[in-house]
């Protein structure tokens, strides 16, 4: 039989992690590998159903609070039953899986570094990288995202070079296209009168994410672009802030929260900006896809996203948690259309060159047989 590859990760539902997963699997000759997924808490059973394969088995572990340490037993029973040829774990979470996966003797151990936590935003926290070094032994090879995430793996953790392998995100620029002509109307959305401008995000409401210092920015430009709006869509434990953060500043009328959705393409074509006011990023998914849509992206200085988003050409760059830069990054576009079109088509032009979901999947083909071989 094909290889069997067991990708190790903390949850599995909607997310850019996870979003990536999905492509990657449904992507891989399917004559070439097996896959399965084994969750450490739960799954979301309506995201697994977006993959396209008959044959994945999908486990939820359901590992309570606390050490992954007293999880190793479970892990290495359910590993000695799978017998997959390669363990692939994604992020810090799950990264100390690749002790029973070797216990299991699982010959091909892969760790992906996709991002990072609030606590650690830059990586300068001692205990991540420790954790990290402490594991290495234990890991075949790495990915890492981003080239930022790369450095920081050979050069304060200390990985060898040769044990990592730059692979960025690819997006399905089918799926995610722009709008035929002006933005499209969204189903719900009470935003779709087509004089207005309309900002929008769209991921996980988390502390990371920082959709309250969108909301904080938004409300400074909120008086002087009256035909301003401000779409957040997706769920998550920021919510309450999100909403309070609304209030405070009477912007009820103003800012949709849209929820979770799975019609994210559509969400997006009903953007005229998309904003990322992340603290922590590795390559986000999100920001793709919107310059996959055409449209021109704001985000923060950090992680991946200056590989992503060139500025001055297809979007612009501010420091995070800086409601005031970022105010007045997407107050310049909200007053010129002109720019705003442009910058979008060279967001699109730059995905079609270097970001497609072919070369992605190409780079994960070639790692894994390298591998295995």
């Amino acid at each position: 039989m094909a290889p069997l590859i067991a990708h190790i990760v903390f949850s599995f539902k909607v997310g850019g992690l996870e979003n990536g997963m999905v492509n990657l699997i449904n992507r891989l000759p399917h004559d070439r590998y097996r896959h399965a997924i084994i969750s450490l808490t739960d799954v979301d059973p309506a995201f697994v159903a977006r993959i396209a394969r008959r044959d994945l088995e999908v486990i939820e572990l359901h590992k309570p609070p606390g050490p992954g340490v007293r999880e190793f037993p479970k892990v290495f029973q359910t590993l000695r039953r799978l017998r997959p040829a390669v363990v692939h774990t994604r992020n810090l979470a799950a990264l100390e899986m690749s002790v029973p996966a070797w216990a299991a003797g699982v010959a091909v151990r892969v760790h992906g570094e996709h991002g990072r936590d609030v606590d650690d935003p830059d990586g300068s926290r001692a205990k991540p990288r420790w954790v990290r070094r402490a594991y290495s032994p234990f890991v075949t090879h790495y990915i890492a995202l981003s080239r930022e995430l790369k450095n920081y793996l050979t050069e304060r953790v200390g990985i060898a070079q040769g044990r990592v392998s730059l692979l960025c995100n690819g997006v399905d620029s089918v799926r995610f296209a722009p709008a035929a002509g002006p933005r499209v109307g969204l189903s719900g959305s009470p935003f779709n009168d087509p004089s207005l401008f309309v900002i929008g995000t769209v991921g996980r409401l988390q502390a990371v994410k920082d959709q309250v210092g969108l909301v904080r920015a938004f409300a400074r430009l909120a008086s002087s672009h009256t035909a301003a709006r401000l779409v957040i869509a997706g769920e998550g434990g920021s919510r309450a802030a999100i909403e309070a953060e609304v209030r405070a500043h009477d912007l009820g009328d103003r800012v949709w929260l849209a929820g979770e959705r799975a019609d994210v393409p559509d969400v997006m074509r009903s953007f005229d900006l998309f904003a990322l006011p992340s603290i922590a990023e590795g390559i986000s998914n999100t920001v793709l896809e919107a310059m996959a849509s055409g449209l021109p992206v704001v985000a923060t200085d950090v992680g991946g996203n200056p590989e992503l988003v060139v500025a001055g050409t297809c979007g612009d760059l501010v420091p995070a948690q800086d409601p005031v830069a970022l105010a007045d990054a997407l107050a310049a576009y909200a007053g010129d259309r002109v720019r705003t079109r442009e910058h979008g088509r060279a967001g699109r032009a730059r995905i079609e060159s270097a970001f497609s979901l072919d070369a992605m999947v190409a780079g994960y083909d070639q790692l894994y047989s390298r591998l295995l071989a």
